[in-house]
């Protein structure tokens, strides 16, 4: 089965995760991003879009077995092209967010939608297809803390309890404003000092030794789909404190020590009684069910179903060059 994919960001870790597993299955990708440069935290314009589309439309009439639209803008570029069936996936931010209407008009237009979770499947209000990213058990292991903190410079913190805050402060839908808010006041309850670190821009494969490395992970995102953090953690028995958004309650039910929150005092609450129980969570076992080779095989059985075909192996395309 040929596939050809477009995404506003080619470098997302769980996207390829996902693209890797699903090439092992016999499917074969061409990646196809949205014309243009962008910093990280800088949006892509409509620009960038429409540029793109007379691309898209040019490759499409090259025989794929389907089109698959990652994140809601580049859904209208898939639909430009008329012939071939598009699977689109909505990634969290544009079914909350400005980009919902783009991502609730081009919806019933797709032969299949993918969504992260339920909470985002009542909120675009259709039927859909939950399917989470996957997280790599291989690479997201449990390894000792001390070994962990050596690796990653965090040897010389003391006594203080470190809490991994996983983005960048500068995005407003992560609410960095309010993790530093709770970490203070659990600071004030707590014999120990509690330091918030803010871990972003490190090699994905770097990622797993932060994990390994903090006390706890502290989510306080405004909204999300499936937060990879949350489940990155779970793999390396990582405890976390989160507010209930997205599908973090379904990921954290049996896990402890951890905490779901729904305000700021239950998250301060629920910070200091994990941190004070100095211990790692039975997380791993629950991050079997979103293993990246179940939720491949989930992904795989849309594409056959959307293709009409079972999948079978074929020489990998060249990437297209944009003008």
């Amino acid at each position: 089965m040929d596939v050809l994919t477009l995404t506003a960001n080619a470098d997302a870790p769980f996207m390829n995760q996902q693209m890797a597993a699903l090439e092992e299955r016999g499917v074969s990708f061409t990646t196809l991003p949205v014309a243009g440069e962008v910093a990280a935290d800088v949006d892509r314009s409509p620009i960038d879009y429409l540029r793109t589309v007379p691309d898209v439309i040019r490759e499409a009439g090259n025989g794929y077995d389907l089109i698959h639209a990652h994140y809601g803008l580049t859904a209208p570029m898939a639909l430009a092209q008329l012939r071939t069936p598009v699977v689109l996936s909505l990634w969290g931010s544009d079914v909350h967010g400005p980009v919902k209407p783009v991502s609730s008009v081009c919806a019933p237009l797709c032969d299949e939608v993918v969504v992260m979770s339920r909470e985002m499947r009542d909120e675009l209000g259709r039927d859909c297809r939950i399917i989470p990213d996957g997280v790599d058990l291989d690479r997201f292991q449990p390894e000792p803390r001390e070994r962990a903190r050596e690796k990653v410079g965090w040897d010389d913190v003391g006594d203080a309890y470190q809490v991994l805050f996983p983005y960048p402060p500068e995005r407003g839908v992560k609410n960095y404003p309010r993790a530093k808010r709770i970490v203070k006041a659990a600071d004030d309850l707590l014999e120990r000092p509690v330091e918030l670190r803010t871990v972003y821009g490190v090699d994905h494969d770097a990622v797993p030794d932060y994990m390994n490395a903090a006390d706890v992970l502290l989510l306080t995102s405004d909204s999300e789909g499936s937060p990879n953090s949350v489940k990155e953690a779970l793999a390396c028995d990582l405890p976390v404190v989160a507010l209930d958004v997205g599908d973090v309650r379904e990921r954290l039910a049996g896990v402890d020590p951890s905490r779901v929150a729904t305000d700021d005092a239950e998250l301060v609450e629920g910070l200091v009684d994990v941190l004070r129980r100095e211990e790692r969570s039975n997380g791993r076992e629950a991050a079997r069910e979103v293993s990246i080779e179940r939720t491949a095989d989930r992904m795989l059985d849309v594409y056959e179903t959307v293709a009409g075909e079972p999948v079978t192996t074929r020489p990998a395309r060249e990437a297209p060059e944009l003008e």
